[in-house]
């Protein structure tokens, strides 16, 4: 308590500066009359937003600034955007401002103008998916799947050829990671989302976790003095059928702001695997089928109130309900060496599970004074807990069907608890030098799980202490960091940070009596360049440095049991890895983007698949195995073939040189892979739109594993009535099935392993979305400090 009392001591005198804001307005009209009821956006050099208002009925505005540079946006549907920027020494007017009309009539075929779907802007690619029709009624993790060069795949968020990216909602973070996040952002609608943006190498204020840089998430913004609500049903079918009903309401009003939402989804999903492994024995053969519960309920609540016209203050509460239970009926064939059936094994199981987690928030924004200077602090509380109780039996057949013996039959009970608490506070501090921001962060997590085994082969339930584990985890995590940025003219741009990261671990396992202690001090510096050498060719390089953690659960050297021949367990010496990421990148026109980079990785960590000939068994298990490069090169292409049809298409060229640091009895593979995907968007009227989507990748090797190729050919259809309050959408995902993970090859003590894995990506899904109230409304999200932990519960 004393290092927080201490950390907050230091940056108090900073409120003794004096404040002075100024008057900025203006008027918007077009060629006939004043446009009313229009937002208009301040943001400052880094393209945040910092302030808005709404024009009146006369077409007039005003916003209070703080002396500084700042661009003023005007987007409204109908005319093209506008965007200038200014100086605020005093209050200033900018006068009339004329909207120039962009409406095209091409017979009975109308299109509006919109934006690009993909934008390059100076440090980050912004993909506005309301261009993107298979998108509506769909959530934000579908949309953050068809970005470009981004990929979701085993509960893992991608950035292609790079890793596992963080993700956030208007530049503040989200405090999960894995199934969790996925469930997270199931629940928010794309069609309050306007854009997202891929920023590959983010700058020293934002956690250094992750190797494949930040989604940020950009929600839909609108009018003060307004509400709005959002509700979205949707029906998807494939073996199984699951139902979403999503509801959004935001108010605004005056000085006082809450949004609230809650999300509930029932149905089952249909997942078959297959598992081939080649012993000298001969090969053994898995085919698992299970039904997956979707059932899940969530919900949030966000308050905001300003004190001031500097200062406001405000609270955030998250829940996160789910019953993941799932039956399993699991078939495993043995072969002789002459691959003739001898035996094979039949496998049933039950999967009763329940997850939760709840997250709250404080936080305090202030504007300093005449400078622009901002100081923000957040506290913030993170519990999460799981439980499942695991129960399967395995018979033993003979080649004819006749019943043999029973193989296992056991009981595998788990109880999970994390929860982290943490202090951050951030300052921005522009100078007529350059632009400073530095903060700090304190956070502590701690985490207990208890796994209980029970082999139950007998009908009497008897402990298994072999399999039986009790783990606790405690990490403290202490950071600072300063990051200056420069904009040396119209042509160059210059941005620099360092964060220095402290961190302290302690994992004992009572029933091993074995304790890891792991102290470690990391420097994470970033760099960034930008060169406009004229309207059509922009120039950027970018370096940062980035870490990746282990899930708290990897650490625990538990053994759960998947079926009779097949477990997985933790690995309390699991080391963090890390990455130095370099990237060039060319613009031409906004509409041709060239990408090259390289990745540097040490420590790598990863899933092994080692095979047990003595008792058929396949282990996984995580180690610290791999260093090597990851490179490659990528082009983004953007077309309109016709008013009617905008395409936009990547294709992007990746290798690997994957070497192993740890004696497994394996070689690795490294090869070529091509990644390409387009998606078109066909307007067929006013408010009828037909979308087609194609995406390709090719069978790659990489480390360990040879893996083969995925496709998709998705096509949509979007209706807009009742003046576009309502939406009807609907769309078939996957339509050949070939989008599932197939083929993946690896070779560990001498042993072949054929994976195969399809979670049912192949559905038809009906939407329906109707909006009602002001449309135009302006809601704040707000980050979370314990971010970086809380992407680490599982």
């Amino acid at each position: 308590m004393k290092k927080v009392n201490l950390f907050i001591f230091l940056l108090l005198p900073l409120f003794c500066l004096a404040q002075t804001s100024f008057k900025l307005n203006g008027k918007i009209a077009d060629e006939k009359t004043a446009v009313a009821w229009t937002d208009v956006v301040i943001v400052n050099q880094d393209g945040k937003i910092i302030n808005g208002t709404t024009t009146k009925e006369d077409g007039t505005f005003e916003v209070i600034l703080n002396k500084g540079f700042y661009k003023v946006k005007i987007n409204t549907q109908g005319y093209a955007e506008f965007e200038e920027e200014i100086r605020i020494e005093k209050d200033t007017n900018l006068g009339l401002i004329i909207l120039k009309e962009n409406v095209t009539n091409l017979g009975e075929v109308v299109i509006q103008s919109k934006k690009s779907t993909i934008e390059q802007k100076t440090d980050r690619l912004v993909y506005n998916l309301e261009n993107n029709v298979t998108n509506v009624g769909g959530d934000a993790l579908s949309a953050i799947n068809t970005a470009p060069g981004v990929v979701v795949q085993n509960n893992a968020i991608n950035v292609l050829g790079k890793g596992t990216s963080r993700v956030m909602i208007d530049g503040r973070m989200i405090e999960l990671t894995g199934e969790e996040l996925n469930n997270f952002l199931k629940s928010i609608s794309a069609n309050d989302i306007k854009n997202i943006e891929i920023i590959s190498n983010p700058s020293s204020k934002y956690e250094a976790e992750g190797t494949g840089g930040l989604i940020n998430i950009i929600m839909k913004k609108g009018a003060r003095n307004s509400w709005k609500n959002t509700t979205t049903a949707s029906y998807d079918q494939n073996k199984y059928g699951i139902y979403a009903l999503r509801n959004n309401f935001f108010y605004n009003k005056n000085k006082f702001r809450v949004s609230a939402s809650i999300n509930a989804k029932t149905g089952y999903r249909n997942i078959e695997e297959g598992l081939d492994m080649y012993f000298v024995e001969g090969p053994s053969k898995m085919k698992a089928v299970t039904k997956l519960n979707e059932d899940n309920l969530s919900g949030k609540v966000a308050l905001d109130y300003d004190l001031s016209e500097n200062t406001s203050i405000g609270f955030q509460f998250l829940k996160d309900k789910s019953n993941p239970d799932f039956d399993s009926d699991i078939r495993i064939d043995q072969y002789n060496t002459q691959n003739q059936l001898e035996s094979y094994v039949i496998n049933e199981s039950f999967l009763d599970r329940k997850t939760g987690n709840q997250t709250y928030n404080l936080h305090l924004i202030t504007k300093l004074d005449s400078l622009n200077r901002k100081l923000s602090f957040d506290a913030d509380y993170f519990d999460f807990d799981s439980k499942f109780d695991r129960d399967f039996i395995a018979n033993n057949y003979a080649s004819d069907g006749t019943f043999v013996d029973i193989n296992q039959s056991a009981s595998n009970l788990s109880n999970q608890d994390i929860n982290n608490l943490s202090f951050k506070a951030d300052m921005e501090h522009p100078l007529k030098a350059l632009n400073l921001s530095y903060g700090a962060k304190m956070s502590f997590t701690k985490s207990n799980s208890d796994v209980v085994f029970f082999n139950t082969i007998t009908g009497t339930p008897v402990l298994d202490t072999n399999q039986t584990n009790q783990f606790k985890y405690t990490e403290n995590n202490q950071a600072v960091y300063i990051s200056a940025d420069k904009k040396i003219n119209e042509k160059w741009i210059f941005q620099a940070g360092l964060r220095l990261e402290n961190t302290q671990t302690n994992g004992f396992s009572k029933t091993l009596n074995q304790e890891t202690v792991n102290n470690y001090f990391k420097l994470f510096p970033t760099f960034y360049t930008s060169y406009q050498k004229n309207e059509n060719n922009t120039f950027s390089l970018n370096y940062g440095r980035r870490i990746k953690r282990p899930s708290f659960s990897l650490l625990n050297p538990f053994r759960v049991y998947i079926s009779s021949n097949s477990y997985s367990e933790g690995n309390p010496f699991l080391k963090p890895s890390f990455s130095d990421n370099f990237e060039f990148v060319h613009s031409y026109k906004k509409i041709l983007r060239t990408s090259i980079y390289l990745n540097s990785i040490t420590d790598g960590y990863g899933v092994i698949f080692t095979a047990d000939p003595e008792t058929l068994t396949q282990v996984i298990s995580r180690e610290n195995y791999f260093k090597g490069l990851n490179y490659g090169i990528g082009e983004t292409y953007s077309a309109n073939f016709a008013a009617w049809w905008q395409s936009e298409n990547s294709l992007y060229f990746l290798g690997s040189n994957i070497k192993f640091i740890k004696d497994i009895n394996a070689t690795p593979v490294n090869g070529l892979e091509v990644d390409f995907s387009t998606n078109n968007t066909f307007s067929l009227g006013k408010s009828t739109k037909l979308q087609v989507d194609f995406n390709y990748t090719s069978p790659y090797k990489s480390g360990l594993y040879d893996t083969g190729y995925t496709s998709s050919l998705n096509i949509g259809f979007k209706q807009d009535l009742l003046n576009k309050t309502m939406q009807i959408a609907f769309l078939v995902n996957d339509i050949f099935n070939t989008s599932y993970l197939k083929n993946d090859v690896s070779i560990v003590n001498g042993v072949k392993q054929v994976y195969n894995q399809n979670e049912s990506n192949r559905f038809a899904r009906l939407s329906l979305v109707y909006n009602f109230g002001n449309k135009k409304i302006n809601v704040s999200e707000r980050t979370l400090g314990n971010q970086d932990e809380k992407n680490r519960a599982r």
